[in-house]
C-alpha cells in the first residue's frame, strides 16, 4: 500500500511539473545570440505577494532540468526545502563553447569567458528583474559544467550561495584552487560535490584528490558536502546526487528531526525559546525567506524541556507560543505546565482554565487539560485542610 502510495505522488508531482514548466528566450549582446531557458516556478508563485523564492540555475538545462525540477517538488511537497524558482539554461551544440577553459587553469577563456558573463551580467539581474528571487542561489552542474560553475568562487562577491558539483570534470589546476577560494569565505557558502565508484576513471581520480583538499579547510562559514555512491557511473549518480546535495544544504530549513532534538536541542545551553528562535532567524538570514514557527515545532522542543525538567524554557515556550499563536490554547498550556512544575498550583490552575476558553491544538486533549484541574482542586484542597489543622493545633498550644 506504501509503495503504491508513493509511486502515486511521485506519478502527480512530475505530471504538475511539467505543466508549470514555461519556455523563455533572452537575447544576449555577450553570445550575440538568443538563449532558451525552460523556467519552473513554485505551486505557490504569486508575483503580487511580498514572498521570495531561491533560485536554482540548472546548467544543462537540456538534459539536468527534469531531474531537478523533479526532486525540488518532491523535497518541498514534504517541507524539506523551501519553493525555489528554476531555471534551467538549454546549451545543446553550444555546451562546448559555453564550457570552453585555458587548459593550464580549467578557467574559461575566450568563448567560455562570455558565457560566463551572460549569466552573471544578463542572466541573472533578468531573473531578478522578472520575478520573486531572493538573495540565495543555487547552480548545478554535471562534468565540464560542474568544472564550469566553479569560476564563480573566483568573484570578489558570489553570485551563488551554493554549487552543485555532480562528477564534476576538473580540468588544468582548478581542482587545487577551490579549496583555496573556499577558505577564504566570509559569508556563508555551501559546496557539494559527489563521484561513483564507476564514475569515469581520470575524473574520479581529480574528484577524491579535490575532496582530500577541501576536507582540510578551517572556514566556518563554509558548509561542505561530499559523496562517493556505491555501484553507479557518471550519468546514474545524477538523480541520487541532486536529492542528497538538496537535502544538506536546506536542512536546517527541514522540521526538526530526531537527531537534530537530540544532539542539539537536548544539549543546549540556554533557554530552547532562544535556539528555536535563532534557528528560524538563521533560515530567514540564509534564504532570503521568512518561515514561520509552527505548533508542531513548538511542541517538540517542549516536549524536550519536559525532559530536561527544563521548566524555564518551558515558560518562556509558552510566552512564545501565546506571541505567534494567540488563538490557541497551545501557550497558556505550557505556563500552566510549568507553573504546575514549580509548585505553584492556584496559578496553575487559573492559566489551565484559561486554556480551555481558547482554540483547540490537535496534539492537546481537552480532557487532559479538566482531569489536571481536577487534580489541582484536590491539591488545593488537602492544602487548605493542612493549613487549617495547623492553624487548630496553634490555638491549642495557646
Amino acid at each position: 500500500m506504501r509503495k503504491t502510495i508513493l509511486i502515486v505522488l511521485t506519478c502527480f508531482i512530475c505530471v504538475s511539473s511539467y505543466a508549470q514548466i514555461t519556455y523563455e528566450e533572452i537575447s544576449s549582446s555577450r553570445l550575440n545570440s538568443k538563449r532558451k531557458l525552460k523556467i519552473k516556478l513554485p505551486t505557490d508563485y504569486d508575483s503580487d505577494a511580498d514572498k521570495k523564492y531561491p533560485l536554482i540555475i540548472v546548467f544543462d538545462g537540456d538534459y539536468l532540468f527534469e531531474p531537478v525540477t523533479g526532486q525540488v517538488d518532491f523535497q518541498t511537497y514534504f517541507d524539506d526545502m523551501p519553493s525555489s524558482i528554476v531555471v534551467g539554461v538549454m546549451q545543446g551544440e553550444e555546451r562546448v563553447y559555453d564550457s570552453y577553459y585555458e587548459p593550464q587553469t580549467g578557467l574559461p577563456t575566450e568563448s567560455g569567458i562570455r558565457f560566463h558573463e551572460f549569466v552573471s551580467e544578463e542572466l541573472l539581474p533578468y531573473l531578478d528583474d522578472k520575478y520573486k528571487t531572493s538573495k540565495f542561489r543555487v547552480a548545478v552542474g554535471h562534468d565540464i559544467m560542474g568544472n564550469f560553475i566553479n569560476s564563480y568562487l573566483f568573484k570578489a562577491d558570489l553570485e551563488f550561495q551554493a554549487y552543485v558539483c555532480i562528477s564534476p570534470d576538473f580540468v588544468g589546476s582548478l581542482r587545487n584552487f577551490v579549496s583555496k577560494r573556499l577558505a577564504l569565505y566570509k559569508t556563508d557558502v555551501f559546496y557539494y560535490m559527489a563521484t561513483a565508484e564507476k564514475d569515469i576513471p581520470q575524473i574520479r581520480e581529480n574528484i577524491l584528490a579535490t575532496n582530500e583538499l577541501i576536507k582540510t579547510v578551517d572556514n566556518k562559514n563554509l558548509t561542505y558536502y561530499f559523496d562517493d555512491f556505491n555501484g553507479e557511473t557518471h550519468y546514474t549518480l545524477v538523480t541520487g546526487a541532486i536529492s542528497r546535495s538538496f537535502d544538506k544544504i536546506f536542512s536546517i530549513y527541514n522540521p526538526l528531526r530526531e537527531k537534530e532534538l537530540e544532539e542539539k536541542v537536548l544539549t543546549y545551553e540556554g533557554t530552547l525559546d532562544v535556539y528555536l528562535v535563532d534557528r528560524y532567524k538563521r533560515i530567514e538570514k540564509l534564504f532570503g525567506i521568512t518561515k514561520d514557527i509552527s505548533e508542531e515545532e513548538l511542541e517538540k522542543v517542549a516536549k524536550v524541556a519536559e525532559q530536561r525538567e527544563d521548566f524555564k524554557s518551558l515558560f518562556k515556550l509558552g510566552l512564545l507560543a501565546n506571541k505567534l499563536h494567540p488563538e490557541t490554547l497551545l501557550g497558556t498550556f505550557y505556563l500552566a505546565q510549568s507553573a504546575e512544575k514549580l509548585g505553584k498550583t492556584k496559578k496553575a490552575k487559573k492559566l489551565y482554565e484559561e486554556a480551555l476558553t481558547l482554540n483547540d491544538v490537535s496534539h492537546i486533549d481537552r480532557d487532559f487539560i479538566f482531569s489536571k484541574i481536577d487534580e489541582l482542586n484536590l491539591s488545593l484542597v488537602d492544602n487548605d485542610d493542612e493549613e487549617l489543622e495547623d492553624e487548630e493545633a496553634d490555638d491549642e498550644e495557646k
